[in-house]
């Protein structure tokens, strides 16, 4: 497993290359999802059909980045595989 991070925008990402699980943490801004995208085309380059992205730890999205996951999805599925995206948690209802 490999943790990479930025500084700049606050954000970093943990893979788990046996599983095919990427948890990511922070905001996501389009340079976040450009690191997330070629983390997940790896994965599935190196035999992953299904990745799983993690986002339940992101405190904050872009517009652009969140359009570079959906292209990202996009991108993947043409080429047989799947991104499963386990989406932010919002703020708790009550």
């Amino acid at each position: 497993m490999r943790t990479v991070t930025h500084e700049k925008s606050a954000f970093s990402e943990q893979v788990d290359g046996r599983s095919g699980v990427v948890r990511a943490r922070g905001h996501l801004s389009v340079q976040a999802a450009d690191l997330l995208s070629g983390t997940v085309a790896t994965l599935h380059r190196d035999g992953h059909e299904r990745v799983v992205l993690d986002l339940q730890a992101v405190h904050g999205t872009d517009d652009a980045g969140l359009l570079a996951l959906d292209q990202l999805q996009s991108v993947i599925a043409a080429r047989g595989g799947k991104v499963v995206v386990l989406a932010p948690r919002g703020p708790a209802e009550g």
